[in-house]
């Protein structure tokens, strides 16, 4: 059993275990059990009801996380031309337009957090599938970071507003961040509200039983907060 340190101990000792809370209180104590000196991530973690096995039963969405990540967001391009100026001045961070910047990718460079891509531009992005997908940050239509030109300046805008993917794991479980530990219980509630109804909105057809099965709260370095799922799943904006 892992060793954990005083201050998390402190924390977890604030949690009722054998409580399922609401969403309120959960952001709410999510806060309180902060101790890190730097501005926690604040995390979801959802168990779902599906077979990640069966491709009908893959759940994964783009959502627009109305009070953003509370982190800056740096975007690379891989457009060429008019797209390529496009992408600059709707305040893309880096362009890649042939290929030095591929190479650079391919020897290791990963300073960015979204890569988005024209579709005349896949046949050279394509070589950094070994690379960018174990990432999950190759262009494709699914995930809406491969788009024609004139999309462009809206996807950059809404991957720097706080735009996030989500996708089932082979466990079914889905990771996500929802905000800061600076932000209020509000935002975060509002977040959590965002993510939650992508994730009941796009429960697959196929399945059968309870859908959303468990879902916890919890901060970078903190305990995890059992949320009621039967809650969560109602969840609406403030």
């Amino acid at each position: 059993m892992a060793k954990h340190g005083k201050k998390y101990l402190e924390s977890f000792d604030k949690i009722d275990r054998d409580n399922k809370y609401t969403p309120m209180e959960a952001v709410v104590l999510a806060k309180e059990c902060s101790y890190a000196k730097f501005d926690e991530t604040v995390e979801l973690h959802v168990r779902l009801g599906v077979d990640p096995r069966h491709a009908d039963q893959i759940v994964r969405d783009l959502v627009n996380l109305p009070h953003g990540l509370g982190k800056t967001v740096k975007v690379l391009v891989f457009a060429q031309g008019e797209d390529a100026i496009a992408a600059r001045e709707a305040g893309a961070d880096y362009i890649a337009d042939g290929d030095d910047m591929i190479n650079k990718i391919k020897g290791g460079w990963f300073d960015f957090d979204v890569a988005i891509a024209t579709p005349n531009m896949m046949g050279k992005v394509g070589i950094l599938g070994p690379v960018l997908g174990p990432r999950g940050m190759m262009p494709n239509p699914k995930a809406g970071t491969m788009v024609p030109g004139e999309d462009l300046p809206r996807v950059i805008e809404e991957s720097k507003s706080g735009r996030i993917e989500y996708r089932v794991d082979k466990t079914a479980n889905i990771h996500v961040p929802i905000g800061k530990v600076s932000f209020s219980a509000e935002q975060l509630h509002d977040n959590m509200s965002a993510l939650m109804e992508s994730l009941v909105g796009n429960r697959p057809a196929s399945t059968k039983g309870q859908y959303i099965k468990k879902v916890v709260i919890a901060t970078s370095m903190g305990p995890g907060i059992i949320v009621d799922p039967i809650l969560a799943s109602e969840l609406e904006e403030i």
